[in-house]
């Protein structure tokens, strides 16, 4: 259940990524959905917050299409 949990929230973090203008709204959403999968898998939510924000405001800088 909870891969399943983990999945969903990745595959929405990615789609919602890609709908956003610059860094600090992806770095928004990245960081929403990294609580939310913290939040899932018993996990430490800031932490989960901190890492779906670095992630969201650097997924353009890595050459995804999804995040352009």
């Amino acid at each position: 259940m909870y891969i399943k949990s983990i999945a969903m929230a990745a595959v929405a973090a990615f789609a919602l990524a890609g709908c956003q203008w610059n860094d600090l709204e992806r770095a928004g959403a990245g960081a929403a959905a990294g609580a939310v999968i913290a939040g899932a898998t018993r996990g430490n939510l800031l932490t989960g917050a901190v890492i779906g924000g670095a992630a969201g405001a650097l997924c353009d800088d890595v050459g995804l299409e999804v995040c352009n």
